[in-house]
């Protein structure tokens, strides 16, 4: 330490008579090992497991384990949960990782790295003019990512956000308007999907891309897609441009077969923390070990009007449903795969009301059907977006006169059919076949058993199994299926469903644009732009 004290002076006294011009000065504060140039490829690789909840921030299952399952699985009545795990969803109670994860994921995860791609193939970036299609499909990722901020909070930062990565030092952007935000997002896809094209040169897209592998034609259709899925999000309170955009969404040219399906793959290496699918180790024994129960009235569903047969069941049923079934970490045991004995659980309800209800002590794993554990496994595909959401919409839209979309029964059947037969990906032996389609659409004939918009609403609901964040904003704009309230006592909400997510309380204590912008009242039952049911 004496030879600092002696050091120091000595440095103060040669930086005194030393003459230093101010560029010299300022290339001092430049560190010259910083990296000031970064492989976009793998930056737009990362920002594509990011919105599958795998991106570089931390967990793979954290955001789908507290939100995607917790809140939006519950609240909507596909899963139900009686003790253990997270499940914010199923009581209507509080839990603020559940209401902070997609907030703070979104924005710190695939958003600062879409961010930084459009920076740096913009004017000025060091590859300004370079990666035209990465980033078009950097911005159809971007559209995604916010569609689904402003379906959960209402108004977020928007225009000015990700800006404290430009040098700008804008660390507290103000919140936008959604209605303002889902406008320019609809503009984006418009331009962003027209833009991109075959001819112009790959420069790594291909590698990079492993929801496409590059395949351009298969971005346009999913960036039209999600423009139909905003356009008919928007239908209820902007018919103007709602009409404007399914039509621009039709002419550019939608899904149209399961082969476009927007799907993250997942791995199993190297290691769980990395590529990995974070719903199934959500639910994993040994890992997560979150309850895999269905809900009594999903399952009801599935299994028709008449239970005590098996010709109006779902073929959904034993696909979604793995049975009655206990499951450790050690083996999956079937107990009852019998479809006419499957038997979903209550929502709200703990275990003492469980006992009443049955009249007996309830063993749960014994009683109430699971989660196909051939969807649960560590390294399936996360799918993002599917086709027959797409179908279902059209036929929405036909059957509302919306942007020139037309044969509203043709469109259920075929969404329907896809929504049947999508699940193979992750399973060979969960394949359903023509015939079994055939038989469910003759046994559910279109407007006929219920009101065409009823069937088109309980089919998108089901159809977003998995996809329980999409499912809830599906059933919040649609208002089927009717779903029956709990009213747990710990409940905050007084017996309504949850509507939206409260804002992390970090962001309510450290941004100031908070107070003058936000969506408020700031709690679970305020409504988003778009929620009129």
């Amino acid at each position: 330490m004496k030879y600092l004290y002696k050091l120091f002076p000595a440095l103060m006294l040669g930086l005194l008579f030393t003459s230093c011009d101010s560029e010299e000065l300022h290339d001092l504060n430049i560190n010259p090992q910083a990296v000031n140039e970064m492989n976009l490829n793998f930056i737009f690789t990362t920002a594509e497991l990011g919105i599958a909840a795998n991106g570089s921030s931390g967990d793979n299952r954290y955001t789908d384990w507290r939100t995607n399952i917790g809140m939006c699985a519950h609240a909507i009545q596909h899963l139900a949960n009686a003790g253990g795990g997270i499940a914010p969803g199923d009581k209507y109670t509080e839990n603020f990782e559940t209401n902070a994860a997609p907030f703070e994921f979104t924005y710190n995860d695939q958003l600062k790295n879409i961010a930084e791609i459009l920076k740096q193939t913009a004017d000025g970036g060091y590859d300004a003019g370079n990666k035209a299609n990465m980033r078009n499909a950097s911005r159809i990722l971007r559209a995604f990512s916010f569609q689904r901020l402003v379906d959960f909070y209402g108004n977020v930062p928007y225009f000015n956000a990700n800006r404290g990565l430009d040098g700008s030092e804008y660390f507290f952007p103000e919140y936008d308007e959604s209605s303002a935000i889902y406008k320019d997002l609809l503009k984006e896809l418009d331009e962003a999907s027209a833009a991109m094209s075959a001819s112009l040169p790959d420069e790594g897209f291909a590698a990079a891309d492993i929801i496409f592998n590059g395949d351009v034609a298969k971005w346009k259709k999913w960036g039209y897609s999600l423009m139909l899925r905003m356009a008919m999000r928007a239908s209820d309170v902007d018919a103007a441009l709602a009409n404007t955009y399914v039509q621009k969404a039709i002419a550019g040219g939608v899904m149209t077969s399961n082969a476009d399906n927007a799907i993250v793959p997942m791995a199993l290496g190297p290691s769980e923390w990395t590529n990995q699918n974070g719903i199934s180790r959500a639910f994993f024994p040994g890992d997560g070990g979150q309850p895999t129960f269905l809900s009594k009235t999903l399952i009801d569903y599935l299994k028709g009007a008449d239970h005590a047969t098996v010709a109006d069941d779902d073929p959904r049923l034993m696909v979604i449903s793995g049975g009655i079934a206990d499951w450790t970490a050690a083996a999956w045991t079937p107990i009852n795969t019998n479809p006419l004995d499957q038997k979903g659980m209550p929502n709200g309800k703990d275990q003492q009301d469980l006992d009443a209800i049955e009249g007996t002590a309830v063993d749960q794993a014994k009683t109430y059907s699971r989660i196909n554990y051939l969807m649960l496994q560590d390294d399936d595909p996360y799918m993002i977006m599917n086709y027959a959401e797409v179908e279902l919409l059209l036929a929405e839209a036909a059957e509302r006169g919306i942007g020139g979309a037309s044969n509203a029964k043709s469109h259920f059947e075929a969404g329907v059919r896809a929504a049947c037969q999508m699940y193979n990906i992750y399973d060979a032996s969960l394949k359903v076949d023509n015939a079994a389609v055939d038989a469910y659409l003759a046994a559910n004939p279109y407007g006929t058993a219920k009101p065409a918009l009823q069937m088109i609403g309980e089919q998108l609901w089901v159809s977003k199994f998995l996809n329980w964040w999409e499912a809830w904003s599906d059933w919040r704009r649609i208002g089927y299926p009717v779903l029956v309230p709990t009213n747990h006592p710990s409940g905050l909400t007084g017996g309504k469903i949850p509507t939206r997510l409260k804002y992390p309380t970090s962001e309510v204590a450290g941004n100031p644009s908070y107070k003058s912008g936000s969506t408020q009242p700031d709690d679970y039952t305020t409504r988003v732009w778009w929620d009129t049911k």
